[in-house]
């Protein structure tokens, strides 16, 4: 791996000839696994790449997976300085890119275009024509809103895309003999690439450099433990790195990797399905079964009670069809999500799936680390403070201190070590190094092995976590000394400083694996992170939102509560250990359940127990929201309703995430949660405003139909249908107000207000027919007349008198469904306002002039304009007092039934979990994150779905065969410049 000073890389290391005298030997331990294949050379001429298919099939001449690295090298025509930049491009067009793309289809047209085939093929007969201008008409509604789909998309998605450009996977290459990052999706078979603790192995690979490298590979084989690698080794695409670093040659990518032939070979897809496309599912089938239901009702009283003509009924159904289907549904919940992710990117806020919005705007619980979110991450060391056990000084603890942490790819804790020095190249002046091994999160340590260049001895210094250090150390520790070390950490921990511990050992011999004389504990660091200027205020904006902090934290049990005392979050933390033990006796709380809820947070977490926590506030019924930054930290991340990958997160944390945040502090995930309201209320109003429109519709006209015979032309139908879509796609940047406690969809909710709603606007325009055909009241009072008198029931002026009632109050609801208290108080946008006035003044020019013969329809006069917009007016009022009324009493109920049905779940122990999908809308290929794509693979083959898994022997004969596909590739397509 790169160095820079005096450091080496491990095979540039020169290691001296062991001396005759006896050194301690290093003890070895075989790992359990399979038996280890030897190396063999290919039984082919390596001088000429010149291959056949059948070569390269043929296992018993070359297999990828036991042949020396050499002859891996000379196969895939590369070296260990990486390809060439024209080389790259050209195998990136032969083998395409290290990614999967996949694509979404809306049905919610269909019965549209079913009502256009209707139009077209079925009104045909009894001397007429089929109705084109219906069939027209429906064909312009579709385009307008799949070209107004596509421009929103366009705009919207390519603004987003250049936002989540930077969270795109990247991997570490080499190339033209340097080193650079990349996107994953530009790997070749041939490239060299790096990878480190918390990477994701970014393509199918044999490693040609490890140092203490362990691969957590068990979505691959089921292993639950990870496995040790070395040099020669295998590794698959997807696989976490948990240990060590590496490097290796691509053997395979994209869907020539283990997950991409899985795929093929099962050949099927994620069945599964998201919240948000179940809601949407459900407000589909409600409409189309409130429009079945009254298609139905319409065929049996028109046909069979009324004697209708087969032509004249059929335009009643299509009525029904053309006004009942919230077509533009798709395209408004789309873009207003789309909207609300850009707005949240802005914030430095990235969803890795569109529909996490959602889920955002539902917690209850925040489980938040505490360095970085809480605190402001500014680590500093009071040199003040150092503590010595021996003969060591403050400066030397710190200069040995620095020697044990890295000089590049720095973690926060070595760059602070290393800074502390003052003069960062003394961290590798005067030594040799022999062997580093960097902090992870199981060790919780780091060691370095060196060459002392004054003295010529080998040393090894380490540092870390406390307890971890304090077991290591052989040499000094004694009774007293362990509870000075205690005295001084509870000391740090009651002035708020984090402690690192220093211990130091010599090697005899010039061995550098060889055991030393033991560890000896020599100094401890006090590190100090202040909490942030925002934090104190961003908890009682989350409180205030209904939502509680809790803090989860891997520091002492005292560092937490002074943070949480400082903060304002409260002090009733718990050590970690509380998770697999039950209260003590006489404690004041009866069961873990209790003490959970109960907690402002826990310390000395590790990342098992972030999982546990997430797993009992689920099971308590809350939904919770995971903070994390470290490969251990993904299952509690996946596990969460809501993950959150915090800045400079690993790729494991960045792919197990729901959000991914790239600023830093508990302020940003608190705005997060207000903007997910917002958003998710956009959608909400517009769910029940469409919901409502369909009701209002169906029973409209067919109440109509069956008590006048009232033939409503279906043309003037689309009609309303462009204009109210052109208004109310402005709903995704409408400036609703978020709630003020954790919200979430509830169908049941928005088909009550939806009834409601559509019941009675059905019946303000009922109410107006019944007036205007059984008395001459408008006719009498306001000097208006119709075409005829008495009013006959399809008096075409009638027809459009209806058509102008139903659009203007229709399209006015939107005002009501958006606002939580009345409606003239909450000012619109002002898209939605110039909106609203342009498709209201449309209609109104349509009325006074529309004098269109093909649809039964004939212009009004003013007169009749000017009662339309009064009755309007007076029959708008009573909307807020309705939204109130279902406030207090049906939507009361609903949540009192949700809340005790939630309640009975938890009691009978019920598992309450989040749904695992990340296939959500036509979006999804802008919101894939670093390791999206991994994600996506493993559904395709079924890992975590079906219990699909591989033996770890078969991993290697299925990529060998990866490996060829590739050497065969680059043999039937030679370089032109070789």
């Amino acid at each position: 791996m790169s160095s820079n000073g005096n450091e080496r890389a491990p095979d540039e290391i020169q290691v001296e000839p062991s001396t005759p005298q006896e050194t301690k030997k290093k003890r070895l331990y075989k790992d359990f696994g399979h038996d280890e294949a030897e190396a063999t050379r290919a039984k082919l001429d390596m001088a000429t790449i010149e291959l056949t298919a059948e070569d390269l099939y043929d296992k018993e001449k070359v297999n990828l997976e036991t042949i020396v690295i050499d002859d891996v090298f000379k196969l895939l025509q590369c070296d260990e300085n990486g390809l060439a930049h024209y080389e790259t491009e050209r195998r990136l067009e032969l083998f395409g890119p290290n990614k999967f793309l996949s694509f979404m289809w809306n049905p919610l047209s269909w019965v549209i275009e079913a009502a256009a085939l209707v139009a077209i093929a079925l009104s045909n007969g009894q001397g007429q024509p089929p109705d084109w201008p219906v069939f027209v008409g429906i064909v312009v509604l579709l385009l307008t809103n799949s070209a107004r789909g596509l421009f929103e998309e366009r705009v919207i998605g390519s603004a987003v895309k250049a936002i989540m450009d930077s969270l795109a996977p990247r991997a570490k290459v080499k190339r033209d003999g340097y080193w650079r990052e990349i996107e994953s999706a530009c790997l070749v078979p041939g490239d060299m690439v790096a990878f480190r603790v918390g990477d994701v192995v970014p393509a199918d690979c044999r490693l040609t450099e490890a140092i203490n490298v362990s691969i957590d590979q068990a979505a691959l084989t089921g292993e639950p433990l990870p496995v040790t690698k070395k040099a020669g080794d295998q590794c698959c695409w997807g696989s976490t790195c948990k240990q060590g670093e590496a490097e290796g040659v691509v053997i395979a990518t994209s869907v020539n990797t283990f997950f991409g032939r899985a795929a093929s070979l099962i050949g099927v897809y994620d069945d599964t399905t998201d919240h948000l496309r179940k809601i949407l599912a459900q407000i589909g089938s409600f409409c189309l079964v409130t429009i079945g239901i009254f298609a139905l009702a319409e065929i049996y009283v028109l046909y069979a009670g009324l004697r209708y003509r087969y032509r004249r009924g059929l335009d009643n159904i299509l009525v029904l069809l053309i006004g009942g289907i919230p077509i533009a549904m798709p395209t408004v919940l789309s873009v207003t999500l789309a909207i609300g992710a850009q707005q949240l990117a802005k914030c430095k806020t990235f969803v890795t799936r569109i529909t996490a919005i959602e889920g955002l705007a539902g917690i209850t619980i925040l489980c938040s680390n505490k360095t970085g979110t809480l605190t402001a991450d500014r680590l500093t060391i009071d040199r003040n403070t150092i503590r010595t056990y021996g003969p060591f000084s403050a400066d030397d603890v710190i200069l040995l201190a620095a020697y044990a942490s890295r000089t590049v790819s720095q973690d926060a804790i070595d760059c602070l070590v290393v800074a502390t020095l003052g003069d960062t190249a003394r961290a590798r002046a005067g030594i040799t190094l022999l062997d580093f091994k960097p902090f992870n999160p199981v060790d919780k340590r780091t060691e370095i092995t060196y060459r002392d260049e004054s003295t010529g001895k080998l040393k090894r210094v380490s540092k870390g976590m406390t307890s971890i250090i304090i077991d290591l150390c052989t040499r000094n520790k004694t009774e007293e000394l362990e509870n000075r070390l205690e005295g001084d950490v509870e000391e740090y921990a009651s002035r708020g400083l984090r402690a690192l511990a220093v211990a130091y050992e010599e090697v005899e011999g010039d061995d550098f694996k060889a055991e030393g004389n033991g560890f000896e504990l020599i100094g401890l660091l006090g590190i100090f992170d202040p909490p942030r200027d925002d934090t104190k205020q961003a908890i009682e904006d989350a409180q205030a939102l209904g939502v509680k902090v809790k803090m989860v934290t891997g520091d002492q049990l005292a560092i937490a509560k002074d943070t949480g005392r400082r903060l304002g979050m409260g002090d009733h933390m718990y050590p970690a250990k509380v998770l697999k033990d039950e209260p003590a006796p006489g404690s004041t709380h009866s069961n873990l359940d209790e003490m959970i809820m109960d907690a402002d947070g826990f310390a000395g977490v590790f990342p098992e127990d972030k999982n546990e926590i997430v797993k009992r506030l689920q099971g308590l019924g809350h939904r919770c929201a995971m903070t994390g930054d470290g490969a251990n930290d993904a299952p509690a991340l996946s596990r969460a309703n809501v993950g959150i990958a915090l800045e400079f997160a690993t790729d494991a944390a960045r792919g197990a995430a729901d959000i991914v945040m790239t600023e830093p502090g508990l302020s940003t995930i608190v705005h997060a949660i207000r903007q997910s309201r917002i958003i998710l209320q956009r959608m909400r109003n517009y769910s029940i405003y469409a919901c409502a429109f369909t009701i209002r519709i169906v029973v409209c006209f067919a109440i109509l139909a069956f008590a006048y015979q009232f033939d409503f032309p279906p043309f003037m139908i689309l009609i309303i249908a462009l204009l109210n879509d052109g208004t109310t796609t402005t709903v995704g940047i409408d400036c609703v107000l978020p709630s003020m406690h954790p919200d979430s969809w509830d169908p049941a909710e928005i088909f009550a207000y939806a009834i409601a709603y559509g019941l009675y606007l059905a019946a303000s325009t009922v109410a107006l027919v019944c007036i205007i055909k059984e008395t001459s009241f408008f006719q009498d009072k306001f000097g208006v007349s119709l075409e005829t008198f008495p009013v006959e029931s399809n008096d075409r002026q009638l027809h459009m008198v209806v058509y102008l009632q139903v659009a203007i109050i229709s399209r006015a609801l939107i005002f009501v469904t958006r606002s939580h208290g009345f409606s003239f108080m909450e000012r619109p946008p002002t898209a939605l306002l110039v909106g609203f006035c342009f498709g209201q003044l449309f209609s109104s020019i349509i009325a006074a002039y529309g004098n269109w013969g093909f649809t039964k329809v004939q212009a009004i006069s003013g007169g009749w304009i000017g009662i339309v917009w009064v009755w309007n007016i007076i029959w708008f009022i009573p909307l807020d007092w309705i939204k109130f009324a279902m406030r207090a009493t049906v939507v009361k109920y609903l949540r009192k039934r949700h809340e005790a049905k939630l309640a009975r779940e938890v009691a009978s122990g019920a598992p309450l979990t989040r749904t695992q999908s990340r296939a959500t809308s036509i979006y999804e290929s802008l919101y894939s994150n670093r390791v999206e794509y991994i994600k996506r693979a493993a559904r395709i083959v079924g890992f975590g779905r079906v219990n699909v898994h591989v033996k770890p022997e078969e991993l290697q004969r299925v990529s060998f065969i990866q490996a060829q596909r590739a050497g065969a590739t680059l043999a039937g397509n030679p370089s032109r410049t070789a």
